[in-house]
């Protein structure tokens, strides 16, 4: 399974660093990211694949947004699927 995960917030040191230790720690592998600082915000987004992960979506979630909420950013993550029907025109 595939996912796509956004982080949005102020720019800070270690953003991009935290996010994938925490990614690779669980073995889910970045499949495609970018990154760019808007109007002073940073904003990523990652494509992951689940296929060899020790954990699953709903944990990733979960623990992204705590380990993240100490530099102020907002992380969500949501299956490929859901987010390409969110988006579909």
């Amino acid at each position: 399974m595939k996912a796509i995960i956004t982080v949005v917030g102020g720019d800070k040191v270690g953003i991009i660093a935290k996010v994938s230790a925490y990614l690779a720690q669980h073995s889910i592998n970045i499949a495609d990211i970018t990154q760019t600082i808007l109007s002073g915000n940073f904003v990523m987004m990652m494509m992951v694949d689940f296929s060899s992960a020790d954990t699953d979506i709903d944990n990733v979630r979960k623990d992204l947004s705590a380990e993240c909420s100490s530099l102020g950013v907002e992380v969500n993550v949501m299956a490929e699927k859901v987010f390409s029907e969110m988006h579909r025109i």
